[in-house]
């Protein structure tokens, strides 16, 4: 290299180093700009964490959880019977009033018992006959002037005649025909000196305390239903009222062609005012808890399947997952995630991130703990 070429080759970088040089004295004398004024900034108290969000909450509160369904069914007496006569004959009295209550045993229809008297009887004459044989068949059998055989077969005809006198005994006794169970008595269909004959209807009686009442639910209902379960019933009989009872059994088999579940429940009804036949609206308690915990509907933030709530803690908003169960008018039944007494937000979620501090406004919502209708 040449003289002239190192020399302007040293020109060059000494000028860039000046250039440097007065780039930096010139930052560091711009109007509004120091180390000091940087750190001065940066420590300012108006420049801080943003302030707390205004948020409205509610509290987490216990209550009580029904799980319901709504069907129609039938009321049934708890027993019913039609009385008909087991043998033919005439009707000799009639022992009641219609729609009188009986007790289990008492009389309430005789035949003439007349017939069946003079056939006893007779049959009563045979077998002290055979008895008289027997006791001297069994003399001559001793000095073996009979045969054995002979003996036996008069023995079965002694057997035989007594058969013959107890079945006699027994359709006489079947002339009375008594109440099978304590109940009321309907309308009869005889009067005294008709002539019956065998099975023809009589006169009703219903035991209707408790009365019975039979309903069907959906399929989908089957594994919720269980003995015991509460419910309650309306007839049009009595607008206001409501009668309560229990189911006491579940048919295990499900009709083919509705695809639903046949229950029997039982309604104390000490003063007869339910009847067997009325139709009646049934809400049916398949579930009762009574330490649910319950919270404003509007906390809940939907995302996807899953359902979330912010939950405050220490002034921040904690975003946290929940399981819900029941809905009642403006409430959520909340299975897991949350706990009695926890605060939830309802208004302002959407100004806020997990983690944010939040301040309570002092419009504080609160559940109710009513139960649940």
């Amino acid at each position: 290299m040449t003289i002239p070429e190192r020399f302007l080759t040293k020109l060059l970088i000494t000028v860039l180093c000046l250039s440097l040089l007065v780039a930096v004295g010139l930052r560091y004398k711009a109007p509004g700009f120091s180390k000091q004024s940087d750190v001065t900034d940066r420590n300012d108290p108006g420049q801080g964490p943003p302030p707390a969000t205004l948020v409205i909450t509610a509290r987490v509160q216990l209550g009580t959880a029904r799980e319901q369904i709504e069907a129609v069914g039938t009321l049934l007496a708890n027993e019913s019977v039609m009385l008909r006569p087991e043998i033919a004959g005439r009707i000799r009295s009639l022992d009641f009033h219609e729609g009188q209550p009986v007790k289990q045993g008492d009389i309430l229809i005789m035949l003439d018992p007349a017939e069946y008297q003079a056939q006893v009887a007779q049959i009563e004459a045979q077998v002290e006959l055979w008895h008289l044989k027997s006791g001297r068949n069994k003399a001559l059998l001793d000095r073996k002037v009979i045969s054995k055989q002979e003996y036996d077969e008069m023995r079965a005809a002694l057997k035989e005649a007594e058969a013959g006198l107890a079945l006699t005994r027994t359709r006489l006794e079947k002339t009375v025909l008594r109440a099978p169970f304590a109940g009321v008595l309907g309308l009869r269909r005889v009067s005294p000196g008709d002539y019956v004959e065998e099975g023809q209807d009589l006169v009703n009686l219903e035991s209707i305390d408790p009365i019975k009442v039979e309903l069907r639910v959906p399929e989908r209902y089957a594994g919720k239903l269980r003995a015991g379960q509460t419910l309650a019933v309306q007839v049009d009989a009595y607008p206001e009222r409501t009668f309560a009872g229990r189911i006491y059994a579940v048919d295990p088999r499900l009709d083919q062609d509705s695809r639903s579940v046949l229950l029997r429940g039982r309604i104390q009804n000490p003063k007869g005012e339910l009847r067997p036949g009325m139709f009646g609206r049934i809400i049916l308690t398949l579930r009762e808890h009574a330490t649910a915990l319950w919270m404003p509907e509007q906390a809940l933030l939907p995302q996807g399947d899953e359902r979330f709530v912010y939950r405050v803690v220490d002034g921040k908003a904690l975003f946290t997952r929940v399981e819900i169960g029941l809905r009642r008018p403006g409430e959520v039944e909340i299975r897991t995630g949350l706990k009695a007494g926890d605060t939830v937000i309802t208004d302002g979620q959407m100004k806020i991130q997990d983690g944010m501090a939040v301040q309570i406004s002092d419009r504080e919502g609160d559940t109710s703990s009513q139960p649940s209708s």
